[in-house]
């Protein structure tokens, strides 16, 4: 167990986050319970997922919730092309943000990795 605080693909996806509820802020309402909605439960749910898994035990119980952090980041990733082909998000805040969700799955990876070998 460890403090979620301190977990660098955490504070990336806290970070991730913000950025996203900022950009969905001017979105129509038509997709205040729609599109924004759910980028900003996506994004949220990844960062919590990471603070679960370390709040559990059992290193396979942390595996697991860094498979599913990192399923919801290309969730996320194919959610903000939507929002960017729909013209809801310009072309370089999209790029940017599409950028922090390739690294917080990057850091995510590379945390399952280090996870795993201590499972062995």
């Amino acid at each position: 167990m460890q403090a979620f605080r301190s977990v660098a693909a955490w504070q990336k996806a806290h970070e991730l986050t913000l950025d996203i509820f900022r950009i969905t802020e001017p979105f129509p309402r038509s997709e205040a319970f729609g599109l924004s909605s759910t980028m900003r439960r996506w994004s949220s749910s990844i960062a919590m997922k990471i603070a679960e898994g370390c709040g559990r035990d059992d290193n396979a119980e942390f595996y697991r919730c860094l498979q599913q952090a990192r399923g919801l980041s290309v969730e996320l990733e194919y959610q903000l092309l939507l929002a960017h082909d729909l013209q809801f998000i310009e072309t370089p805040a999209y790029e940017a943000l599409q950028g922090q969700v390739i690294e917080v799955r990057k850091m995510l990876s590379g945390f399952m990795k280090s996870v795993k070998s201590e499972m062995v």
